[in-house]
């Protein structure tokens, strides 16, 4: 079993800010497979598919980015997924907008999210794909520019970004993270 996780903020004023991001990515991901995210569990929004014969959940946790992995940290032992199955999705700012980075551990990056993740999980051996969304200007802090929205040249790389993620996704799932990381970094 796998689960995707796309991060992000419930609520409408959150929607297309660049910290949702994460979540955007799975609603194109499901619209793409025609699934429905709509199932409330572990305080997430989930659905899910088979793939391969193996079940896969797509996630958004419900609990506000900073809290994410009281979420994460729920479905996994709900559904007993091991750590090596689970990947996570989400905005980063050391990346370029647009950029994707596919990665199969490491450190947060400042991400609090993230931290919340590995702080449940105990671990940071977390499968994740990154998308970039630039550093903010100097007028601008950083809490500021991740819950603005992005301005029209942002939102062309960042809707290819999304695109490519949901690709990038569909690439881990036939061939694994090692070989997906060759094939989009």
């Amino acid at each position: 079993m796998k689960l995707i996780v796309g991060l992000g903020n419930p609520g409408f004023k959150y929607v297309a800010t660049r910290h949702n991001i994460g979540f955007r990515v799975i609603d194109n991901f499901a619209a793409k497979k025609q699934i429905k995210i709509e199932k409330e569990e572990q305080e997430a929004l989930t659905g899910s598919f088979h793939f391969k014969g193996e079940k896969v959940i797509l996630a958004k946790p419900q609990t506000y980015m900073n809290n994410s992995g009281r979420s994460v940290g729920k479905l996994a032992d709900w559904y007993n997924i091991a750590l090596k199955d689970i990947i996570i999705i989400y905005d980063d700012l050391d990346l370029k907008t647009g950029q994707l980075k596919i990665k199969p551990s490491g450190g947060h990056g400042g991400h609090n999210g993230v931290k919340s993740i590995f702080n449940h999980l105990g671990t940071t051996d977390i499968s994740r794909v990154r998308v970039g969304i630039g550093r903010p200007p100097e007028y601008m802090t950083v809490t500021d520019y991740v819950l603005g929205k992005f301005d029209n040249e942002e939102e062309d790389k960042a809707a290819r970004a999304v695109k490519e993620a949901v690709e990038a996704i569909e690439d881990i799932l036939l061939q694994g993270i090692e070989q997906s990381m060759n094939n989009y970094n």
